[in-house]
Formats: C-alpha cells, structure tokens, sequence
C-alpha cells in the first residue's frame, strides 16, 4: 500500500518539481491530489515524465481528510490559511514557506541532517522546509561538524533568481533580450537589474543591517544542526536561472585539513565530492540543475585561522533547496511514522 499525498502550489516552480521528483524517485503513492488557486482549477498538469496528467483542484474547496500528506509550496500567507486546516484534518503537512521554520513545536528537517527531529512533528501535525541556501550548506557541514566540531560559518550565497520564483526568471530573461535588442531595462521583481549584475540584498532589511535571507540562514543553520554554531551570511543575487552557490569559510574546534574533510565529504551521504585542482575540476551551478547532490568542489585549508577550512557548494535550489528536500522528508515520515504494509 502507498501513500495519499497532495501537492499544493503544484502550478508554481517548486510545486512542478514536486511532481517531478515524486514521479522520478517512485514514491509509493494511492492517490495524488494537485491543487492550485482558483485561476488555475480545471487545467492539466504532468505527472513528472510518467505521461499520467492530473486535474489541478482548488486549494479552497479541498477537504484534507483521509488523505496522509500534503507538500506545500504556497507561499507563507496562503500557508497560514491552510496549513492548520490540513494538519487538523489529520493530513500531515511538510510546508516549503519560512512560516514555521523557527516554532519549537514544528521540525525543521533535512533528512541527511536531523533525520531523529521529524519525531516531534506530532505536536503540530506540521514539517518544515528549510530555506533553500541552508538546505544545501547544512548538508556540507553535518559530517565536518562531526568529525571535527564547527564554531564558527561565515558564508556569502550566489543565489539564482529562480529563489525569487517565476517572475525572478522571467525578469532575468526580458531583461538580457532587451539589453541585446537596445530597449530600456526596467526592474520590476528586483530592486536593481538583475542581468549582467548582483544584487547583495534577498528579502527585507532588518534593523541590524542584515537581511531576513541572512538571518534565516544564521537562526535556521543553528535548529538544525548546532545552537553553538555562530554563523553570519552575506546572501546575494546573481543572473543564474537555476543553482545556488555558496563560498563558506568555517573554523573547527578539533584539527581538521583539507586532505581528511576531502575523504568526509567524499562518503557522506547527499553529498558529490568533485574537487580536482585543475582548469574545470570543480561544479558550477548551471552542471547542478536537475541533480540530486549537494556539490562541494575547491576544499582548501583556511591559513588566517588555527583550523579552517573553506569550500565550494553548489545545488539545485529548486531541488535539494526545496522540492526534493520536502519529498525526502515524505519519505522519512513514511518510514518512521506512517509505515504501512505492502
């Protein structure tokens, strides 16, 4: 027997790739049930590339009951609406939006991670997703941390403006064609032109001078892997379609060099360890799109600490960031939780 899962937001880019990774890893599904907003009730919508199309429901009329899961890529407002609905209806919901990130009674789960924390997901009937540049930065440094106890990050992002969604991708896209063609460059999603440039600010200013992106990466980094961990981030928008990339600087308690923690990564689970010192022997963002790993490319000895080390990561924000990280924790709620007999 499989599982009754929903997709929600199933229109938006986060939403199709949930399909799409459902589709491609086989989850063990009874049912599927796709819902979207009004405007987009009746359409069809592919189910990954399995050539089966489901109709996309409205979220409004939706009853949850029976059904077991629902993964939502919804945005925080619309989550707030119907997140409690479902888990109240018994539908356990793994929600993608930062809404519940930081409520002690909802894990924040990333399975290669804190697989032990979807334990407490009773309290609330709610599982959250990471925000995609912690997603893939905790997966690196879970096994360093391990090996050697992380005291200190700092990290600045090269983020793709698929983050920002549909309308980041598209800006990006007219703005590079009329910049070629002569028109004028208007930004309209972003604050500055995105093509041929990079925007250091996601989200909104915070007292402090830092941005809520860099302030969920520091509170979110700290649930999830270490309280003690001190982080600080510098989050920045580059004109990438897909793929986020991180240069992380960390200190270590413990010694650690570059030759051990290359042998850590190179077992450790969700991560692909290409790090050749060479001309091309390391991961670009553009090679992670539609991939699987967290890519750690140039680990190196950080000489300006007493142990550091400093990498390259790069994912698939789309994916480990957010659409395959919930679906993997589907995965682990089913076996931890929800097991049912074949």
């Amino acid at each position: 027997m499989g599982y009754r899962v929903v997709v929600a937001g199933a229109t938006g880019n986060v939403g199709r790739e949930m399909l799409n990774i459902l589709a491609e890893r086989e989850f063990p599904l009874d049912e599927l049930a796709v819902l979207a907003s009004a405007r987009s009730q009746g359409d069809e919508i592919d189910f990954g590339e399995t050539g089966r199309k489901y109709k996309i429901q409205n979220i409004e009329h939706f009853d949850p009951k029976g059904w077991d899961m629902a993964l939502f890529a919804i945005g925080s407002e619309a989550t707030a609406i119907y997140a409690p609905k479902f888990a109240a209806a018994g539908c356990t919901v793994i929600d993608n939006s930062s809404l519940y990130r930081m409520d002690p009674d909802v894990p924040l789960i990333v399975p290669e991670v804190n697989p032990e924390a979807i334990d407490g997901y009773k309290k609330r009937n709610i599982i959250a997703n990471p925000n995609c540049s912690t997603a893939q930065m905790v997966v690196a440094l879970k096994p360093l941390h391990d090996a050697a106890k992380i005291k200190r990050v700092v990290v600045s992002t090269y983020q793709s403006v698929s983050g920002a969604g549909k309308q980041g991708m598209d800006e990006l896209f007219e703005q590079s064609r009329n910049i070629f063609v002569g028109q004028a460059v208007e930004p309209r999603k972003f604050t500055k032109q995105i093509a041929f440039n990079v925007i250091p600010h996601i989200d909104s200013f915070l007292d402090d001078g830092f941005t809520k992106e860099e302030w969920k990466m520091v509170v979110e980094t700290k649930k999830i892997l270490d309280p003690k961990i001190k982080v600080v981030a510098t989050c920045v928008r580059v004109p990438v379609f897909v793929g986020h990339s991180e240069a992380i600087n960390i200190e270590f308690e413990d010694e650690i060099s570059a030759k051990q923690a290359q042998a850590i990564l190179r077992e450790a689970p969700g991560v692909m360890l290409i790090d050749k010192r060479e001309d091309g022997g390391y991961v670009t963002p553009i090679e992670s799109v539609g991939e699987y790993a967290t890519f750690i490319s140039r680990v190196r000895e950080d000489p300006t600490v007493d142990s550091g080390l400093v990498l390259w990561c790069v994912s698939d924000n789309l994916r480990k960031g957010a659409a395959l990280n919930a679906v993997q924790i589907a995965e682990l709620l089913g076996r931890r939780h929800l097991q049912k007999a074949a």
